[in-house]
C-alpha cells in the first residue's frame, strides 16, 4: 500500500511541474511538450537527484520505476492510437508526388549519415552483446524521425494550414510519419531477433497484419461510423469496445515481435475519417491521456536521462556530433529534394526546419530502444537532447526564414486586396487608407464597436479600410481542435460569423470597407500588436472585456494591448446608445486627451448631425489648460461648418470625474484619454484606474496615444479643404 501511496504523490509532482513548465514555455512561443520533456528531466538525475540526491531516492525510489513505466505504456498505446486517428488521408492528397520525393529523401539523408555515424559510435557508447545492423538502424531511425503531431500544431499556431508551404509540410510529414514507422518496426524486429534474415518471419506477420488491417479490418470498422451516423453520439458501450479494440491490436503487434505502439497506430488509421465520428472519440480520449498519462510518460524517460554521464570534453564533442547529424542530414535532405522539385528557395528552406522537428515522437522512439538494450543510457542521453534541440530550433529559425508577413501572401485561395498599404511620398500621403483594427471576441454581441470603427474610419472623401480581427486561441497544443483540419472548420465559422456580423452595418456602405481577419494565435495581445505593424493600422479599437481574476476593467488582455500595441489604442465600454450623435470630450492638454479630441473630430467631420462638447475642468484659481499646438493648428483648419458645431465649455470642480460623468448623462459618447484627471491613468505595475469605467452614464471610449505624430485628422483636413475650394 505505501508504494501505491508514493506512486501517486509521483504523479502528483509530475502533473503539477509538467503544466508549469510546460505554460512557462508556451510563454516563451515555445510547444507545451517541450516544457513536459523539460519538467521530467528536471525530476530525474540530471536535476533533481543532483541538486537534493536524498529526497529525490525517498520520491522516486526503484521500486516505484515499474509503475511508472506501466502507466507511461498505457499512456504512448492511446496516445499512438490519437496519432493515427488524426492521420487523415486528405494530409496525403496534396501534392503527393512532391511530399513523396521530398519525404523519404528527407528520410534516406539523415538516416544513411545516422548509419554512418554508428559506424564512429558503437565502438564508444555501445557493446558486443548489441548487433552493429540494430544500432544502426534504431540510431538511423532515430535521426530520421519527424514529429507529425508536434508540426502539426506549430501549422496550425503559425497560421500556416492554408498556405502552400503548410499544406505541402503536412503531405512530407505523414508520409515521413508511415515510411517512419516502418523502419522503426524493421528496426525492432531486428534488434529482437539478432539479425535481419531472423527479422524477416516478423516482417512478415506484420505484412499480413497490416493487410487484414486495411481490409477486413477497416470493413468492419466502417459498420461504426454507420452506427454514428445513425444515432449521431458514441455509447459508453462502444466506446469500451473500440477502446478493446486498442489494447488488443497493440497486444497483437507486441505478440507478433515489433512494439505495442504499432497496434495502437494502426487502429487509429484504420478508423472511418467520419469527422463527427473522429471529433468525438479524440475529446473523449486526448484529456486523460494528454493530461494524466503522458507526463508520466516524461517523468519516466526523464528518470533515465542523466546529462553528468557527458561528464567529458569528447563526449559533449560526440552529443554535438550527433546534432549536427540530425539537423543538417534532414534539413538538407528536405531542402535539396524541395529545390528539386521546383520550390523555391525560402519555401523549401522553411520545409526544412519544419521536418526537422522531432519532439514527443522522438522520445517514443528512444525509449524504445533503451527499453530493447540496443541504445546505451549515455546515447539515449545525447539524442534526448537532440529531440529537445531541434524541436525547440524550429519556430524561432521558421519566423526567421519564413517571416508571419509573408504568410500573407501565401494564403491559398485568398480574396485579392482592394487597398494598396504603400503609397508613394508627396501629395499621395495624404490619400493613404485610414486603416482601423478591431479585435472581434464575440462577433454575436459586438456589432457596435464595429459600427463605431466605421463611423471613425469611414468619411466617403479618403480611402479607408476596416479590420475586424478574431483570433482563435488553442489552449492546448496537443487537443484534436488544434490539428489543421479541426483548426480551419473553425476559421470558416468564425468568419461566417464576421460576415453576417459585417451583413447586419449601417449604412449599407460601410460593409464594403470591412476587410475581416481570422487566424489562430497562442497569444491574443501580443498577435493583436502584430497584426496592427503589419497591416500598418493607425488605430487599435479594442471591446472592453471584465478580466476573470480582477474587477479593474483595464485589466488582462485589454491591458497587454493598451500597454503594449506600438499604434494609438482606443477601448470602448458599449452602454448600448446606438446613436453617435452628442459627443463629450473631457480635455486636460496631454498626449491621450489629444487623440481623444482628434477621433471625435472624426466622427465629427464624417457626420454632418453630430455635435461635440470639449470638457476642461478647473479648480478654483487655476489657469486653464490650453490646447496643445497640434490642436490648436487643427481647430484653425477646420471649416466653419464643422467649428459650429464644437462647444468648449470650462468648469470648475473638486473632483473631475465627478464633472465628466455628470455631463456624460446628455451624450452619446463620452471619448476620454488615459490620464491622471480621468482616472485611468497608466500605473508602472500594469494597473489601471477605472473610477470613470465604472460611473460614466453614456458609452465610453478611452485612448491612449503611442505617438505624438497624428495620422488620424490631418488627410482628413485636406480633403475638408479641398472641399471647401471646390
Amino acid at each position: 500500500m505505501q508504494t501505491v501511496v508514493l506512486v501517486l504523490v509521483e504523479v502528483l509532482i509530475v502533473i503539477g511541474l509538467s503544466r508549469l513548465v510546460g505554460l512557462a514555455f508556451r510563454w516563451i512561443n515555445q510547444p507545451l511538450v517541450i516544457g513536459e520533456i523539460v519538467a521530467g528531466i528536471m525530476l530525474g538525475p540530471s536535476l533533481f537527484g543532483l541538486v537534493a540526491p536524498g529526497l529525490a531516492s525517498t520520491l522516486f525510489p526503484p521500486e516505484t520505476i515499474p509503475f511508472l513505466n506501466v502507466l507511461s505504456q498505457v499512456g504512448l498505446i492511446f496516445f499512438m492510437f490519437l496519432i493515427g486517428l488524426e492521420l487523415n488521408p486528405k494530409y496525403i492528397s496534396g501534392n503527393l508526388e512532391i511530399a513523396v520525393l521530398t519525404s523519404h529523401v528527407s528520410i534516406l539523408v539523415p538516416f544513411s549519415l545516422g548509419t554512418l555515424l554508428a559506424v564512429l559510435l558503437y565502438p564508444l557508447v555501445s557493446n558486443a552483446s548489441v548487433s552493429f545492423t540494430a544500432f544502426a538502424l534504431f540510431l538511423g531511425a532515430a535521426m530520421s524521425i519527424t514529429a507529425f503531431p508536434v508540426l502539426a500544431r506549430i501549422i496550425t499556431e503559425n497560421n500556416l494550414q492554408r498556405t502552400r508551404l503548410g499544406t505541402l509540410a503536412l503531405t512530407c510529414a505523414a508520409v515521413d510519419d508511415v515510411t517512419a514507422w516502418c523502419l522503426l518496426a524493421v528496426a525492432i524486429a531486428v534488434a529482437r531477433t539478432g539479425s535481419i534474415i531472423g527479422a524477416f518471419p516478423t516482417i512478415i506477420a506484420s505484412l499480413v497484419y497490416i493487410g487484414l488491417m486495411m481490409t477486413v479490418g477497416r470493413t468492419f470498422l466502417k459498420r461504426l461510423a454507420t452506427y454514428y451516423r445513425r444515432t449521431g453520439r458514441l455509447s459508453q458501450l462502444v466506446l469500451a469496445l473500440i477502446y478493446m479494440a486498442v489494447v488488443a491490436s497493440a497486444l497483437i503487434t507486441e505478440l507478433i515481435g515489433i512494439h505495442l505502439i504499432f497496434g495502437a497506430f494502426l487502429l487509429g488509421a484504420a478508423m472511418p475519417k467520419n469527422a463527427g465520428l473522429v471529433r468525438e472519440i479524440a475529446i473523449k480520449t486526448e484529456d486523460f491521456v494528454l493530461i494524466f498519462l503522458l507526463p508520466v510518460f516524461f517523468a519516466y524517460s526523464g528518470l533515465r536521462t542523466e546529462i553528468g554521464l557527458l561528464n567529458k570534453p569528447e563526449l559533449w564533442a560526440l552529443c554535438l556530433a550527433v546534432l549536427a547529424v540530425a539537423i543538417i542530414g534532414k534539413y538538407v535532405g528536405t531542402y535539396v529534394a524541395a529545390r528539386i522539385s521546383g520550390i523555391e528557395k525560402r519555401e523549401a528552406s522553411a520545409l526544412g526546419w519544419l521536418m526537422n522537428t522531432r519532439g514527443l515522437t522522438e522520445l517514443i522512439v528512444l525509449n524504445i530502444g533503451l527499453s530493447l538494450g540496443v541504445i546505451s543510457p549515455l546515447l539515449f542521453t545525447m539524442l534526448v537532447i537532440m529531440a529537445l534541440v531541434t524541436t525547440f530550433m524550429t519556430s524561432p529559425l521558421l519566423e526567421r526564414t519564413y517571416p508571419k508577413k509573408l504568410i500573407k501572401l501565401d494564403v491559398v485561395d485568398q480574396e485579392p486586396e482592394e487597398i494598396k498599404a504603400d503609397t508613394p511620398d508627396g501629395e499621395d500621403f495624404y490619400n493613404r487608407p485610414y486603416r482601423i483594427l478591431v479585435p472581434v471576441a464575440n462577433p454575436n454581441s459586438q456589432k457596435g464597436l464595429v459600427q463605431l470603427a466605421a463611423a471613425i474610419a469611414i468619411n466617403y472623401q479618403q480611402p479607408a479600410v476596416v479590420y475586424p480581427l478574431s483570433l482563435i486561441e488553442f489552449q492546448e497544443d496537443y487537443a484534436f481542435e488544434n490539428t489543421p483540419q479541426e483548426a480551419n472548420k473553425v476559421i470558416a465559422q468564425r468568419r461566417q460569423q464576421l460576415e453576417e456580423l459585417i451583413s447586419r452595418l449601417e449604412p449599407l456602405e460601410a460593409r464594403s470597407y470591412m476587410h475581416p481577419i481570422v487566424c489562430t494565435s497562442s497569444n491574443v495581445a501580443r498577435e493583436t500588436a502584430r497584426i496592427a505593424l503589419l497591416e500598418q493600422a493607425n488605430l487599435v479599437l479594442v471591446g472592453w472585456h471584465r478580466p476573470a481574476f480582477s474587477k479593474n476593467r483595464l485589466g488582462g488582455r485589454v491591458g497587454q494591448i493598451l500597454t503594449n500595441a506600438p499604434v494609438d489604442v482606443a477601448v470602448f465600454i458599449d452602454r448600448g446608445q446606438e446613436r453617435l450623435e452628442r459627443l463629450l470630450v473631457p480635455y486636460s492638454a496631454n498626449i491621450h486627451d489629444d487623440l481623444a479630441l482628434i477621433l471625435a473630430l472624426r466622427l465629427l467631420i464624417n457626420r454632418d448631425t453630430c455635435r461635440l462638447l470639449v470638457l476642461q475642468v478647473v479648480a478654483e484659481n487655476q489657469v486653464k489648460n490650453e490646447h496643445s499646438y497640434e490642436l490648436d493648428t487643427v481647430m484653425e483648419q477646420l471649416p466653419q461648418s464643422v467649428r459650429d458645431r464644437i462647444d468648449i465649455k470650462i468648469v470648475e470642480a473638486i473632483e473631475p470625474i465627478q464633472a465628466v460623468v455628470a455631463a456624460s448623462e446628455t451624450v452619446d459618447l463620452t471619448i476620454a484619454g488615459t490620464s491622471r484627471a480621468w482616472g485611468i491613468e497608466r500605473q508602472t505595475l500594469g494597473r489601471y484606474t477605472d473610477q470613470l469605467a465604472i460611473e460614466c452614464r453614456s458609452s465610453l471610449l478611452i485612448t491612449r496615444r503611442h505617438s505624438q505624430i497624428s495620422s488620424h485628422i490631418t488627410s482628413v483636413l485636406v480633403n475638408e479643404k479641398l472641399e471647401v475650394k471646390r
